[in-house]
């Protein structure tokens, strides 16, 4: 957990993310930088919008928070068709998959 810690930490702080510069953020930390976990985790995030991922990460908190501020009685009109909300969740799913490969 700490290697994602320290890659979201770079970027957060504009620096690009490499082996060196995780191994840096860890040993800082006082943890040992396994050499293996920091360039899996190089590789897995190589062309990867960190932000977008973010983004889509949040994106279920604030969806579930929605419908409690929204009003009780909504016409069903408005309702999206439950086959564009499943593709919509598969899309979700898939983007967060390859980041469930770092926390291995």
């Amino acid at each position: 957990m700490e290697y994602v810690y320290a890659a979201l930490l770079l970027h957060a702080a504009g620096k690009e993310i490499t082996e060196e510069s995780i191994k840096g953020v860890l040993q800082a930390a006082g943890v040992e930088a396994d050499d293996a976990r920091v360039k899996a985790l190089v590789a897995a995030l190589e062309g990867v919008n960190i932000e977008e991922v973010i983004e889509k990460a949040a994106m279920p908190v604030a969806v579930a928070a929605a419908p409690a501020a929204a009003p009780a009685a909504e016409a069903p009109a408005e309702e999206a068709p439950a086959e564009e909300e499943e593709e919509e969740e598969e899309k979700e799913e898939e983007a967060l998959a390859g980041l469930g490969a770092l926390f291995g």
